[in-house]
This record gives structure tokens, sequence and C-alpha cells, in this order.
């Protein structure tokens, strides 16, 4: 007995149980499991949460982008429609002289073969007619509308350069026969250069003019009293100076000396008066008229109109409502792309000066060319040869010395405006006139 209780003394009181063993690390082994499982969990939870967060943001941002195309796209289309606006107004602003074209076209074969390709002729013409918005004020018509002020602008074909020309309204010329507004024909006659405007309108000043010069005229503008005015007060006045005070009642004009600046009513009062300023001649009044439009295009090419929309556009309405042109320059893109070409000339190369005249010998009221210093410039346009101006009274002239028949060039009186022979290598003769760099003041 004693020895079966001292082996039951000895034996384990819980004997080994590997199934137990087993469940309990089994069990051990699952709830390391679960904790890792939801350790897993939470993390992925977690990254849920912050790619949630990420997404919200970046499909904010995307609609803010897309909200932000959208609002760029809608503020481009209403620019662009009021682009399109602008220049469908400005562009309809434009007068087409049609009936001009017609004639030309019908005496085309009388008519200069252009010498120089590129070169531009422009003839401008100042209407002095009493109908339209603003100008019945300025006097009864007497008769039809005669060219106030007509002027040949030259550009060269490299754009390095324009030169104007003011044909005085009282020389006399040779009119052509003319397609008038009743549909009756005029004679050919000898007349005073401001007729031919009454005469036959457009096309019949410009055939007068090719018919004096020689030259192929290859595009008109007409500008009436109220467009003047309008150009002037659109780029907020001219400046000017006197030498001495003007008090014109004719011209209902008032001006103290010195410099000052005109709006257009003064302006258009300024180039117009001849009876009280000065001698009151025509003379004196061209030489008023270039000297005031070398100062707006001063004016235009010194304050930034030509870059600054803002100042642009008001010039461009008030310049187009006032034109009537031919059909090659009676759009908006037309004009703009003359005036591109124009605006990189320097001031000191806008010339201005007066054809050589002298007082008619029949009449001494009227004019008549000087020879052979008109053919010559004329000749000199032709070519697209340059020409330079100086200030009267300079020395500087040479319009009347035999300067170019000294140097080989065809100088006789009678040499005729449709000589376009090849011009002699001669130096630039030099006439009388101004630039557009010119102060009055210094």
């Amino acid at each position: 007995m004693d020895a079966d209780v001292t082996d039951s003394a000895d034996t384990p009181s819980e004997p080994d149980n590997p199934a137990e063993d087993e469940v309990k690390d089994g069990a051990t082994g699952v709830a390391g499991e679960r904790d890792e499982e939801e350790t897993a969990t939470g993390d992925e939870n977690g990254d849920r949460a912050d790619s949630s967060a990420a997404g919200l943001a970046a499909n904010h941002r995307r609609g803010w982008l897309r909200w932000a195309a959208l609002g760029a796209s809608f503020v481009l289309l209403v620019a662009a429609g009021v682009g399109w606006w602008i220049y469908k107004k400005l562009d309809s602003n434009i007068t087409t002289d049609t009936s001009a074209a017609a004639e030309l076209e019908a005496y085309e074969k009388e008519r200069p073969t252009p010498v120089v390709q590129g070169a531009q002729n422009i003839l401008l013409i100042g209407s002095d007619t009493r109908s339209g918005d603003g100008n019945s004020e300025y006097g009864r018509d007497k008769g039809g509308p005669r060219s106030d002020t007509t002027i040949l602008l030259h550009l060269s074909a490299d754009r390095d350069s324009a030169t104007a020309v003011s044909l005085p309204r009282d020389l006399m010329v040779e009119i052509p026969s003319c397609r008038k507004g009743d549909g009756t024909r005029s004679w050919e006659q000898s007349a005073q250069f401001n007729s031919a405007f009454e005469l036959g309108g457009t096309a019949c000043t410009i055939r007068t003019v090719e018919r004096l010069t020689g030259i192929r005229i290859d595009h008109h503008m007409v500008v009436d009293f109220a467009g003047f005015k309008e150009m002037v007060d659109a780029v907020k006045g001219v400046e000017i100076c006197l030498k001495e005070p003007i008090d014109d009642k004719a011209a209902r004009l008032q001006l103290k000396a010195g410099r000052q600046k005109l709006g257009g009513e003064q302006a258009l009062g300024y180039v117009r008066a001849r009876k009280s300023i000065g001698n009151g001649s025509d003379t004196e009044r061209m030489d008023r008229q270039q000297r005031f439009l070398g100062a707006l295009v001063n004016k235009v090419q010194s304050n930034g109109v030509l870059l600054n929309p803002t100042r642009l556009y008001p010039v461009l309405d008030a310049a187009t409502r006032s034109l009537t042109t031919d059909p090659g320059l009676d759009s908006l893109k037309d004009l703009y792309d003359l005036v591109r070409g124009m605006r990189n000339i320097p001031a000191e190369k806008v010339q201005f000066m007066t054809v050589p005249r002298q007082p008619y010998a029949s009449d001494p009221n009227r004019d008549e060319l000087v020879e052979p210093e008109a053919g010559r410039l004329f000749k000199r346009l032709r070519e697209d040869a340059p020409v330079s101006v100086a200030p009267a009274g300079s020395g500087k002239t040479d319009e009347n010395t035999d300067a170019d028949t000294e140097s080989g060039a065809d100088a006789e009186s009678n040499e005729k405006p449709d000589d376009t022979g090849p011009a002699s290598p001669t130096a630039t003769p030099t006439f009388t006139g101004s630039n557009a760099a010119t102060d009055e003041c210094e």
C-alpha cells in the first residue's frame, strides 16, 4: 500500500494534455490574428479617410479649375463679341464712293500708268459742303460743294517717308469733261482747280490732278468740316504756337499769342481762316494747314494713340464716320493696313509743301505753276525719288536754281507730266516746306 501511495504522490497532479495545449495556443493565435486584423483594419480605415479627404480636395480643385476655365471662356467670348461689334461698327461708318470708281474705270485708258510698284499716291480732299450734320452752320451752299483743301500724299514704296503736297484751290488748270451730278457732262475748260470738285465730284478732281501731274492716284479720301472737328477732339486737341493773337469774326476765332491747345471748333477756324490772319493770302493759309497737320501727326505718334485701345477707338470712330473713300480703302482692315505702314515713319520724314506756283499772269488773284520746278517735283514723286524740304528764306531750297540741270536732270520748262522715263542720278532737290517734327514755338 505504501508503495502505491508513494507512486501516487510522485505522479503529477495535472498530467500533460497536448490537445488542451493546442486549444490554448490556438486561442492565443486567433486572438493575435484578430488584433493584427483589427490593427490592419484601423490603418486601412485611416488610409481610406485620408484618401477620401485628398479626393475631396482634388475634386474641389478640379471643380474650381472647370469654373475658372468656363469663366475665362465666357470672358473671351464676351471680349470677342465686343471686339467684333466694334469692328463692324467702325467698318460700317465708312462711306464708299462707288460713282467715282465707275467714272475712273470708264477713263482708264487715259490715266497715267504706275511707275514704281509699292508706292502709294492718295488724294486727300477737304470738302466745303454745307450739307450733312453740323456743316450748315458754316454758311450757305453757293452752288455745289468745292474742295476747300486738296493734298496729294505720296507714300514711298519702302514706307520710310511721306510727302504731302498742297494744291492751291485757286490754281488755274485744265479740267477735262466730267460727268455731273445730274447725269449730264461738263465741257473741257480752263478754270480754277477747286471747280473740278463742284463740276464732277471726286472723279473729276482725280482726273484733273492726274492730267496736271502725270501721277497715278491710287486712292482718295474726302472729309468734311464736321469730320475734321471730331478727329481733333478725339485726340484731345492739338497744340500750336502763335506769334500774334488772332481775332477773326468770319472764322469765329479768337486766340491769344503763344503756345496753346486747340479743340475741334477752334482748329477748324484756324485752318480755314485767311482774311484776317497774316497777309490774308491762300498761300499763308496752306502753310498754316500744313503746320497743323504736322502737329496732329506728331500728337498721334507721341501720345501712344496707336498702341492704346481706349485712345485709339474714339479716333477711329471719328475718322471712319467722317470719311468717304474709294472701294480700295472702304474697310477698317484697309485703313489699318495703310496706317500700319505709316506708323514707323519718323516725324522728320513726314514732309509738307505746296506745289511751286506764282500769281497767274492774267489774274493775280489766281495761281499758276512755276516751271520747271513744279515739273521737277512731279517727276520725283512719280518715280518715288526722294525730296526734302526747308523753311522759306532759309537759303537751303533749290526751287529757283539750276541744280538739277547742272547734275544732268531734265529741267526744261516744257517738261511733260507724262514723262515717266528713268530718273537721273541727282542730288535730292529741296523745296519750301516743313515736317511733322517742326515746332513753331522754337
